[in-house]
């Protein structure tokens, strides 16, 4: 269900920040003209970089407008007291809201539940939840299983630590994958980590746009039944790329999901 009233966001407005926004525009030609714009949303430790560096140009050089952004504290954009995951939803909604014609969503991790809630306010051509972190109980004994010396602070406010291994596929090169790993950096969000666990509500999207889940049997950030759970709120199934981790858009066989992805939006809109 989608509400149409939204006090919260009247009675309590979400602070204004300066939002990190990078793009690769299309050779111009007649038929990229009609491509709707692609608006790459990342999770939490990742900014627009994430995308920069592989996903971006190359969805540029199938004809689509390409755009990635940082939600606030993340990659260049700037930081906020007090984040919340309503921040991070109104982070995408603006950006989205900016660009040029109605826009196709792709969100990563945690970017990809901004994604799903932003499809409640904004209506999208279609998205897309890759790996997608919905949070939830089950969330959080994941990571205490895969990763108890980077998750438990996160628990008391702390910042969660991602570790390499959870990130990257056993293909991709270990200096490519040391180089990735540094530029990922959790702010400091207690707030929005805490609604995560906690579990927070995704309402129906505006306008039924399509919506397709991409990730990996073998990410060990979301297990592969979340995946499938998720893909079946959406009316289907996930779209899986054995052997990569969860960052697939920056792991060693980058290219197959993107493409995959890119291929869907040309059969579905």
């Amino acid at each position: 269900m989608t509400s149409v009233l939204r006090p919260m966001e009247w009675a309590y407005p979400v602070a204004p920040v300066e939002r990190e926004v990078l793009t690769a525009k299309p050779a111009e030609n007649e038929a990229d003209r009609q491509r709707p714009p692609v608006l790459f949303v990342p999770g939490l430790g990742h900014g627009a970089w994430a995308f920069a560096a592989r996903w971006l140009e190359h969805a540029a050089s199938r004809g689509f407008p390409a755009y990635a952004m940082s939600l606030r504290g993340h990659g260049g954009s700037a930081s906020a007291p007090r984040t919340t995951l309503r921040a991070y939803t109104h982070d995408v909604t603006q950006v989205a809201a900016r660009l040029p014609r109605q826009a196709v969503l792709v969100g990563h991790g945690t970017g990809a539940l901004a994604v799903a809630r932003t499809l409640a306010r904004y209506p999208a051509r279609a998205g897309v939840l890759v790996c997608p972190v919905f949070g939830g109980p089950g969330t959080a004994l994941t990571a205490l299983r895969r990763n108890p010396a980077g998750t438990l602070p996160a628990l008391f406010g702390g910042r969660l630590r991602l570790r390499r291994g959870q990130l990257f596929g056993r293909e991709l090169a270990s200096a490519s994958a040391r180089e990735f790993a540094a530029q990922v950096k959790v702010p400091s969000a207690p707030l929005a980590q805490w609604q995560l666990l906690a579990g927070p509500a995704i309402e129906d999207p505006v306008g039924d746009p399509p919506v397709l889940v991409v990730g990996s049997p073998d990410d060990r950030v979301v297990p592969r039944g979340a995946l499938e759970r998720a893909a079946r709120r959406y009316g289907g199934a996930p779209l899986l790329f054995p052997g990569m981790g969860h960052d697939v858009m920056l792991d060693a066989r980058w290219q197959e999901p993107i493409d995959a992805i890119l291929d869907w939006l040309d059969k579905s809109l």
